[in-house]
């Protein structure tokens, strides 16, 4: 199996390449990553020898027709996992239209290079797949009860969730239009490690750490479903292995928290952790609420677990504590971050896109 992972230097992206390549030996993947501000390709510092020899990694963007096409042919691609995406709601706020050139543009570039490479004489080339990861987001917000499930409507409230929802429309039409072989995932809240640090649970662990402030949006009571970023990687593979073309299949792990209790648990760990009495609920700082901030998010993960046999296997005690720990065994990660120095050397490595 050959998969172009898209996104690859992200967050979930990067979690994916090391689940991937470690669960399926003979696997090959062709990493591209246009290296915004988030992408890092420290995340996959890790790999082991092994790994290394399976993956290649490619700077460009999804937007980049020329060098998908290049990419799908050179390397006789299956499976096209589509990471690639502006991710951070407070950002599409301010300049919404970054977020429309590569989460809806980017799709519908990648979208008309499979069109044209993986369909031959009006025949889809068997074994071909084109993966859509989406998110929970798109289908707006929830009351105090009931949770997403496929059928629900979709109904954005930002200019992110818009863009992946706009996205999400285009790759179903793709389906309905051309019979274009096709998975969405709409998965809730990740969290693990790599995570960038703008993001709820690191950001509210390095400004603990160093006796910052910690900034919670209104009365901190908003919702969200959270899943470990490995039970996320579990549901992709399954999808990608057994989804029936053409599906939508919701990711989620049951476990809603409110934003204020998340805090407190984070601040809770890290005490018992460091023994660092500074870290306490003084630090917690309530800031105006973002616009149009979403109350309550849940996913209903039924049709993956009757359909493909996924669970979350993770819980979120351990995941929570795990992940904590790697934050604070990985301070050389967080410094290359924080000094921008992960960018520096971008730049003298990745001048420019791959030549084709």
């Amino acid at each position: 199996m050959k998969l172009l992972v898209t996104g690859c230097c992200g967050f979930i992206g990067s979690n994916f390449v090391y689940y991937y390549l470690e669960k399926h030996k003979e696997a090959q993947i062709i990493g591209l990553d246009k290296l915004t501000y988030a992408g890092n390709l420290d995340n996959l510092s890790k790999l082991s020898d092994d790994q290394k020899k399976r993956f290649e990694f490619v700077r460009g963007d999804i937007n980049n027709g020329e060098l998908i096409e290049y990419l799908i042919e050179k390397y006789d691609i299956d499976v096209i996992v589509n990471f690639a995406a502006e991710s951070h709601v407070d950002r599409s706020i301010y300049n919404p239209r970054e977020f429309l050139e590569t989460n809806v543009l980017g799709v519908q570039t990648l979208l008309d290079v499979v069109r044209k490479k993986w369909n031959k004489n009006g025949k889809w080339i068997e074994g071909k797949k084109f993966i859509q990861i989406s998110t929970d987001e798109v289908y707006g917000t929830l009351g105090p009860s009931g949770k997403f499930t496929e059928k629900t409507p979709i109904s954005p409230r930002s200019p992110y969730s818009a863009s992946k929802a706009s996205a999400d429309l285009l790759v179903l039409a793709y389906h309905e239009t051309y019979g274009m072989p096709v998975n969405i995932t709409r998965c809730s809240n990740n969290y693990g490690p790599y995570q960038f640090p703008e993001k709820l649970i690191p950001l509210m662990i390095l400004n603990a750490l160093e006796h910052k402030n910690l900034p919670i949006y209104g009365d901190g009571r908003q919702i969200r479903d959270w899943i470990h970023v490995l039970d996320h990687c579990r549901a992709i593979d399954l999808v990608i292995e057994k989804g029936k073309v053409g599906e939508v299949y919701n990711v989620g792990a049951d476990n809603e928290w409110e934003n204020i209790k998340i805090v407190r648990k984070i601040i809770e760990i890290l005490r018992e952790f460091t023994k660092d009495e500074e870290i306490n609920e003084n630090l917690i700082k309530h800031v105006k609420d973002r616009p149009g901030h979403d109350r309550r998010y849940a996913i209903d993960s039924t049709k993956i677990q009757h359909e493909l046999g996924w669970k979350p296997e993770i819980t979120f005690e351990k995941g929570l504590r795990d992940t904590i720990k790697w934050y604070l065994d990985n301070k050389e990660w967080i410094e290359k971050i924080r000094s921008g120095e992960y960018r520096d050397w971008y730049e003298k490595h990745y001048v420019s896109e791959k030549k084709i």
